[in-house]
């Protein structure tokens, strides 16, 4: 099993470090960020929700809400949170900034396709991979990228993507290889020149090709 770009994201119900949530009524109308990681009190994962923590403010900025998600216990995600804020500094603080999903019985992991084969547990159990899921405010998936268990992820990417997925979002243009909030952008190729002129006003720049199609077509990020 598993989700698709586009596909609702399911409305699921979860115990939680939070309580009982359902994710729709959760996220409300905020865009939601959604990481899965194998196993509490494990090395990577510890320097992953650390991390989280950290870009609270960040992902805030951008109306993002996080949530965690682990195979172990909420009584074990209570315990782990206290090793994760003593690892990044913050020792006097009980609780994460974002809620810790218990999944047991693996019910969501496999839902969502997360589990890892490769990666088993003292029990002999696949771990859950490393899933990445944006869900935009439409309950919708935006993004979905899936790490191995041993490959902690790259925030500084997950948050240059949501930038990207915001801006496109509302505008009508693409983001280039690299791209980073503020550079040029790139107008998409459905776009006519007359449409172009008025959607862009600070101008297009076209690059000049062998094949002289004209689609390298960029302009300041509106």
């Amino acid at each position: 099993m598993g989700i698709n770009l586009g596909d609702t994201f399911p409305n699921f119900e979860a115990d939680t470090t939070v309580g009982k949530i359902r994710f729709h009524e959760w996220l409300g109308s905020s865009w939601g960020l959604l990481c899965s990681h194998p196993a509490d009190f494990t090395p990577v994962c510890t320097t992953e929700l650390g991390l989280m923590a950290k870009l609270t403010l960040e992902f805030k900025k951008r109306n993002v809400k996080m949530i965690a998600l682990s195979v172990d216990s909420v009584k074990d995600h209570h315990g782990w949170s206290k090793d994760i804020n003593h690892y990044i500094g913050e020792s006097q603080v009980q609780n994460l900034p974002f809620p810790i999903i218990a999944d047991e019985k693996r019910e969501l992991a496999v839902q969502l396709g997360m589990l890892d084969p490769a990666e088993k547990d003292c029990q002999g159990l696949p771990l859950t991979a490393r899933a990445v899921f944006v869900i935009g405010p439409d309950k919708t998936l935006k993004l979905s990228i899936l790490y191995p268990a041993t490959t902690g992820r790259n925030f500084n990417e997950i948050l240059r993507v949501i930038d990207s997925l915001q801006l496109t979002a509302c505008k009508k243009v693409a983001t280039p290889v690299n791209w980073k909030n503020g550079e040029e952008c790139m107008v998409l190729p459905s776009i006519s020149a007359e449409e172009a002129s008025i959607l862009f006003p600070k101008g297009i720049r076209t690059d000049d090709l062998p094949s002289k199609k004209g689609y390298l077509r960029f302009t300041p990020q509106p």
